[in-house]
């Protein structure tokens, strides 16, 4: 199973690289001198100095769910976009369908095109968007954003669009996040119930809960009790990893942590041998799903918590507590379960800590090529005024949603066209990842009233747990290339490296950390600490 995720993980990046490359040489042919003076022209004058209409092109991404009546380019929400913003101001919106499952490769092949690329495009990969900048692809945001994007800048802060800088330069718009929690951790509440036991603030004392869950076996499960619910994606083992994690120097958080796609990983930080070998301990002592490297769509533990057999786990916030979702399943399948969010594991401190997400989202461009930048950004900070982010997110008053103490609440059955009216709500609103209603708290709320009202104060408490003692991303001031390059290939090693530690013998523990952690350091992990080494340096000497 180990060795076909490599494989396709090793295929996917051959793709991937191989749709770079060409875009790369393609965008030297988007940006010479022609294309620059075409971008330098359109960044000069906006459509009210000309008196003409333009036409401003704008990606879109195609889930190919329009509802009938509607499409990706023509809907409620594209027509009331030309209503209020495109005809007051000369300007025809066009948008341009991108399939989300290729998202990257319609990408590059748009930048490739040079003329036919949209006036706005965007992507989640920050690595896609690095490239495109250090090629000179894109338009330097920097003076338009001053002038023309000042309610844009005030929504975003100087805090998020430091992540569409580099060295110092604005290159990309990036959609500010509206919750940035990521984990909270979940215990079987009427399990601790039966066996009289207090719900557990501490690692040890989560340890030694376990180990009662193993003996007892409060479920009734004949044998088939699984203590700590475990697979090899993310949401399981960083909370239990970052709590080892020590606290380090500016220049130890800088170069050592290892950044491997979207996520800061700790493997170089002083306690992740820690934490690898308390993962041991738990495997060994029969506390932990067996077949956890196996399961990295979650898919076994979900089932595993579904049918009363897990007692203690980790996840993304609020991902049980959707109707349908594992919760209501568990609960379907034992009447007397109850789930309560926890904050357990802890730091030398006495802290939870557990990783948060960067404050971004898409980042927003607009190509070197780009005639209409000045529109472009006057657009995003339409967007980014009054309540027209709030009218685009909730829809209609009395159709879509009700107001309950300043926060809108979806209606729970909407007719058919209010339903419809919001189908790519989400997908339009690209200064933003999520509901934004003015400050986190709201935002907080807002999300957990989208759960079913019987697990709502629930949502709320993993909210809370999922944004407290966070440990934010590290944020360097240019790309690092090695990660670019190296990064799938050490994301493998690093599964790798959690899988085989884990699941060996205890007294085997150290000569496979050492061989497997050299062997992460020569397939790339020792380039990558060498440039952020050398980045940082550079940015402590400016």
């Amino acid at each position: 199973m180990v060795g076909n995720r490599n494989t396709r993980s090793l295929a996917k990046s051959v793709r991937f690289m191989s749709a770079m490359l060409v875009a790369g040489s393609m965008l030297l042919s988007a940006c010479s001198p022609k294309a620059e003076q075409a971008a330098s022209e359109g960044s000069g004058s906006g459509s009210g100095s000309s008196g003409k209409q333009v036409t401003l092109s704008v990606e879109v991404f195609d889930r190919g769910n329009s509802p009938s009546g509607y499409t990706i380019k023509d809907n409620y929400w594209t027509r009331w976009v030309q209503e209020k913003f495109g005809t007051p101001n000369q300007i025809q919106m066009n948008y341009v369908p991108v399939p989300r499952s290729e998202e990257v490769e319609k990408l590059n092949v748009l930048m490739a095109s040079g003329g036919d690329v949209p006036d706005i495009v965007f992507t989640y990969d920050s690595s896609t968007f690095y490239r495109y900048a250090l090629q000179g692809g894109l338009t330097d945001l920097t003076e338009l954003i001053d002038q023309y994007g000042p309610n844009l800048k005030k929504f975003l802060g100087d805090e998020v669009l430091n992540y569409g800088k580099v060295e110092g330069k604005l290159y990309a718009v990036p959609a500010k996040r509206s919750n940035l929690g990521k984990y909270s951790s979940f215990i079987r509440k009427d399990w601790l119930d039966k066996l009289s036991l207090p719900v557990p603030q501490t690692t040890d004392e989560l340890y030694s809960t376990l180990k009662a869950f193993k003996e007892k076996d409060p479920g009734g499960t004949g044998g088939k009790v699984i203590p700590l619910g475990m697979t090899i994606a993310p949401a399981q083992y960083e909370p239990l990893i970052w709590s080892f994690i020590k606290e380090t120097t500016e220049e130890q958080k800088y170069t050592l942590t290892q950044q491997l796609g979207s996520r800061d990983y700790p493997i170089l930080l002083p306690g992740f041998k820690d934490a690898l070998q308390f993962m041991n301990k738990l495997y060994n002592e029969g506390l932990m799903s067996r077949d956890f490297g196996l399961d990295e769509d979650k898919k076994k533990m979900s089932e595993d918590i579904s049918t009363g057999k897990v007692g203690f786990f980790s996840e993304d916030d609020t991902n049980i507590y959707y109707a349908d979702g594992t919760y209501e399943t568990l609960q379907s399948n034992v009447k007397s379960a109850e789930l309560q969010a926890v904050d357990v594991y802890t730091n030398e401190k006495g802290e939870h800590a557990k990783p948060e997400y960067a404050p971004v989202g898409l980042y927003v461009m607009i190509p070197k090529s780009s005639k209409h930048a000045v529109e472009a950004v006057k657009y995003l900070d339409w967007m980014a005024s009054g309540d027209v982010l709030f009218n685009m997110q909730t829809g209609v008053e009395g159709e879509n949603y009700t107001m309950k103490d300043g926060i809108p609440v979806a209606l729970e059955n909407p007719t058919e066209e209010a339903k419809n009216r919001m189908f790519n709500a989400g997908d339009m609103t690209l200064i933003t990842n999520g509901q934004q209603l003015g400050s986190p708290e709201k935002n907080k709320e807002a999300k957990a009233l989208q759960f079913p009202p019987k697990y709502q104060d629930g949502a709320r408490e993993a909210l809370k747990i999922s944004n407290s003692d966070t440990v934010p991303p590290v944020l360097m001031d240019r790309p690092i290339e090695a990660q670019a390059k190296y990064g799938n290939t050490l994301l493998d090693k690093f599964n790798e490296m959690i899988v085989k530690t884990t699941t060996v013998k205890p007294e085997q523990f150290e000569a496979v950390y050492d061989s497997l952690m050299k062997d992460y350091m020569a397939s790339g992990g020792q380039a990558v600490l060498d440039e952020r080494t050398k980045v940082y340096g550079e940015m402590k000497s400016k």
